[in-house]
């Protein structure tokens, strides 16, 4: 008799949207985080005036993007392999950001998100981001 492969079950994934956390103000934590195909990221918001979408230049391309309203939960399955880039659209200016690395990811990819520009903060904030991509 032959066993079947048993997929691994899919995990949801809290990301709280703060006024104030580890790395500062305006952020989301956890920032960063790893997640497998299948599983769902959760936006939640912790203080008021936060929202959570899409950076267009850090997604899929085959992925439709998503767009959160200010205090309301989000919630996003990731089910194709890459970096999916995150802000809050009120306070991404002061570097309020977040990645998700879903699968394994090209050293390609992490290049090219690299390229992309971003807001001061936003944009360092990022790039320590992009560093824990493995």
């Amino acid at each position: 008799m032959a066993l079947a492969a048993v997929p691994a079950e899919a995990k949801t994934i809290v990301i709280h949207m703060k006024n104030k956390g580890a790395e500062g103000s305006m952020v989301f934590e956890p920032a960063f985080v790893k997640a497998a195909p299948g599983d769902v990221i959760r936006f939640v918001p912790t203080d008021p005036s936060h929202n959570a979408e899409t950076i267009p230049a850090m997604w899929p391309a085959s992925v439709k993007p998503a767009k959160g309203m200010i205090n309301k939960e989000l919630a996003v399955p990731v089910t194709t392999p890459g970096l999916y880039g995150f802000k809050c659209l009120p306070h991404y200016g002061m570097g309020m950001v977040a990645l998700v690395q879903v699968g394994d990811v090209p050293a390609a990819s992490v290049a090219a998100a690299r390229a992309v520009r971003l807001p001061g903060l936003a944009a360092k904030r990022m790039n320590g981001y992009l560093g824990r991509v493995k």
